[in-house]
């Protein structure tokens, strides 16, 4: 029988969950609002039926009880079979884990002590992790981690010209979206297209925005650092930052280190920029010039990272967009691959506005690809290996 995996991404007052029965996804859905108005939105593939309802208070109050609420709806969806196994995406797995492992006691606590390295995501998903051991007691909990595909990356790409000390402590870069960067190489391979080999730029554009130069499979640079605040701008992130800013903010304008972390992470990139919204979709339908000036911004600052991971490594066959916005927004495809004839670059317009995968144009030398990313289903294939291992690796 095949295994019945539920896979988790567990934000700040939400739990993203797919449920699989082999490779199949059976139910895809998600509660929102926890501590809030709690409300659970959910598909089910094999009958196409849908849930679409507000849910208690009670129910919504933590992740342990808005996921002790959706129990019910899976045991209806499997007819009465548990669920083996639970895999946890966690975005940071710091020095210590560079591949997908089994949850004990001793993993938590160290996956608790990497919180102040990603604080919009790492409680969160160890909220997930809580809820879920006691949700399902009997089933295999796996984490899998969004830094892992960046941990063999080039030493020159991983530190900082900081005293080793500091490095040797664990301050370096750490690169995130691993799972993201990792399904597509796995696509470019499955689907026989054999680019996965070559000089690879994925650019992964969402709410979370990076880019990662990845040749023969593996990745050589990222615009991420130690924290997901660095590189591109985001939804309310800075992206690259002069750290003399900080000392600024610290020194001349007197905030605190909360103050500045509620800025760097909250506050700033496409949100703080436009001062209208974080969403892309808003700012491309505005004629406000805050929208015009963020999204020029945000497309500046991607066309400078494609040239640095070009140069990174020497030389450009594909690229790949992917993220909510990477694989919706056609007019920022086409306004980071204007005028690249340098980079040997360019999109068919036609194609790039028909939702189609390959939008290259015929005389560019690179080729352009859209690849919706599915990180759900990178962490089904690590959870199910680590089911039928031999001996399933603890992280303890």
């Amino acid at each position: 029988m095949a295994p019945v995996i539920l896979v988790l991404n567990s934000g700040s007052s939400s739990i993203k969950f797919t449920l699989f029965e082999g490779d199949r996804p059976r139910l895809t859905g998600q509660i929102s609002g926890l501590g809030a108005e709690p409300h659970i939105d959910l598909k089910s593939e094999r009958t196409g039926g849908r849930i679409d309802r507000q849910l208690s208070a009670e129910a919504g109050r933590t992740h342990r009880s808005a996921l002790a609420s959706l129990i019910p709806i899976l045991e209806e969806e499997t007819n009465g079979q548990k669920v083996d196994a639970v895999g946890h995406r966690v975005v940071h797995g710091g020095m210590q884990y560079a591949t997908p492992l089994q949850i004990t006691d001793d993993v938590l606590s160290d996956l608790k002590s990497l919180e102040p390295l990603a604080p919009l995501h790492q409680p969160h998903n160890l909220a997930g992790i809580d809820a879920a051991r006691s949700a399902f007691p009997n089933a295999i909990q796996t984490a899998c981690f969004d830094t892992a595909f960046h941990r063999n990356h080039p030493w020159v790409n991983d530190t900082f010209a900081l005293p080793q000390s500091l490095y040797e402590e664990g301050v370096r870069r750490y690169g995130f979206h691993g799972l993201s960067y990792e399904y597509i190489c796995s696509h470019l391979k499955e689907t026989g297209q054999d680019l996965g080999a070559g000089k690879l730029v994925v650019a992964h554009l969402g709410n979370g925005a990076s880019m990662c130069a990845i040749r023969d499979g593996q990745s050589i640079g990222s615009t991420m650092g130690f924290t997901a605040l660095d590189g591109l701008p985001m939804g309310t992130r800075c992206g690259q930052l002069d750290p003399g800013v900080v000392l600024y903010l610290m020194t001349t304008k007197g905030m605190t280190p909360e103050e500045i972390s509620d800025l760097l992470y909250k506050q700033s990139g496409l949100k703080g920029l436009s001062g209208i919204s974080q969403d892309m979709r808003t700012l491309t339908e505005s004629d406000d010039p805050g929208a015009s000036a963020a999204i020029d911004y945000f497309v500046f600052r991607i066309r400078r990272e494609l040239g640095a991971m070009a140069a990174i490594l020497k030389g450009l066959d594909t690229v790949v967009f992917t993220g909510g916005i990477g694989e919706n927004a056609a007019v920022i495809r086409s306004m980071v691959c204007a005028d690249q004839d340098w980079l040997g670059l360019s999109i068919d317009e036609e194609k790039n506005n028909a939702r189609v995968e390959d939008i290259t144009a015929e005389t560019s030398r690179v080729r352009v690809l859209v690849i919706p990313t599915n990180e759900e289903e990178m962490i089904r294939r690590h959870t199910e290996r680590l089911m039928r291992a031999e001996a399933f690796p603890a992280g303890s």
